[in-house]
């Protein structure tokens, strides 16, 4: 049988990579004469940088003195270069990610995309023609202002003073004063559809995975509604009500008012630049996973990106994932063949975390069983 591995990577524990290689190397060891090939993905979050980047053959170019997070913290952080389109691959997650902070530091009202902004700045300044700008990971919830601020943006409150940067500082915000100088082509690539504002909003949503109480998540949804408003206002742009603003925090929002960004689904532009449905053609089965199989991984993530595209050849799918919120029904309703928990229900998480290439093998032991030729009509 011909089988396509193609998981994102088990936050926390595996790469995409490293995920794709132990299932492959299991199911080639208990069946030599099957043909395996792997297809690491992601879908515009942590490590889509370098599944690209390395597609492309490309190489990173180091940045120093690049702000963290929080204002004072500072860093050397790197994008992905690809010298023949001179396009850069900037993650924002390498400057401005929550992997960055550990708990006692997360403080969503003054984490800032600044960094990532330099990083912007820097591939500018090596002659990018294109930046591909991935969203995936965030500790911010700025709307990326603070982006824009390190490409030139002044964001001033009523004394013509500038704010302070982070998310905290937006209802004080007065005037948005663009710079002189435009950015290339930007496409930027998301892996939510949530807007900027509501129930649904970057900081109703997300905030409180960043450290936000109740009473921050609510000054947070002030300050992106306000700055919604004054982009309206002031730049011409209603970004309130765009799908993949939220992402982020709101940055999805101030990339297409800030940095004339394009945005897209990442794991569409992952597949399309790995060529994934030309490997998923000749595939009796396709194997994909990740950390958490929930109701979130059927929109815009990469388990949903694989189950349409290998519906569209008739593919079955079947999907190994750290853990299963989603029961029976839900896995066959969304076109899930087979679907198995890696990790034991009353496992630990650190002990799941260190133990995750061996308990991905077993499961991958325990789905090679279940694998048969697929019946085509």
């Amino acid at each position: 049988m011909n089988i396509l591995v193609a998981c994102d990577s088990f936050k926390g524990s595996l790469t995409a990579v490293e995920a794709c290689t132990i299932i492959a190397a299991t199911l080639g060891r208990i069946h030599p004469g099957w043909n395996l090939r792997i297809c690491p993905l992601a879908d515009g979050g942590e490590g889509t940088a370098e599944l690209l980047t390395g597609a492309a053959q490309g190489c990173w170019r180091d940045v120093g003195d690049v702000m963290g997070p929080l204002p004072g913290m500072r860093m050397t952080a790197s994008y992905g270069w690809v010298a023949p389109s001179a396009t850069a691959i900037v993650e924002m997650a390498r400057a401005s990610g929550l992997v960055l902070l550990d708990a006692a530091h997360r403080r969503p009202l003054e984490t800032t995309t600044y960094g990532t902004g330099q990083l912007l700045q820097a591939a500018v300044r090596q002659g990018a023609r294109h930046i591909l700008l991935t969203l995936g990971g965030s500790a911010t919830v700025d709307g990326g202002t603070g982006a824009a601020r390190a490409l030139g943006w002044r964001f001033l409150d009523a004394m013509g003073q500038p704010v302070p940067l982070g998310g905290g500082s937006l209802s004080t915000l007065r005037r948005i004063v663009p710079p002189v100088n435009r950015l290339p082509e930007v496409t930027v690539l998301c892996d939510v559809v949530n807007p900027l504002c509501g129930a649904q909003g970057a900081a109703r949503v997300f905030a409180p995975q960043k450290g936000a109480t109740p009473a921050q998540v609510e000054m947070l949804e002030q300050g992106l509604a306000h700055l919604a408003e004054l982009i309206q206002e002031q730049l011409g742009m209603n970004v309130a009500v765009i799908a993949g603003g939220g992402a982020a925090g709101g940055f999805g929002a101030g990339a297409v008012a800030f940095l004339g960004g394009r945005l897209r689904g990442g794991i569409a532009v992952v597949m399309e630049r790995l060529r994934f449905e030309q490997e998923l053609r000749s595939a009796d089965w396709v194997i994909t996973g990740e950390g958490c199989l929930d109701p979130t991984s059927l929109h815009g993530k990469v388990v949903s990106g694989v189950l349409e595209r290998a519906r569209r050849f008739g593919v079955p799918v079947a999907v190994l994932a750290g853990r299963l919120q989603l029961n029976a029904k839900e896995c066959t309703r969304a076109g899930v063949r087979h679907a198995l928990s890696v990790t034991p229900e009353d496992m630990p998480l650190d002990e799941a975390f260190a133990r995750a290439a061996e308990l991905l093998s077993c499961a991958a032991e325990r789905l090679a069983a279940r694998l048969h030729p697929p019946s085509r009509t």
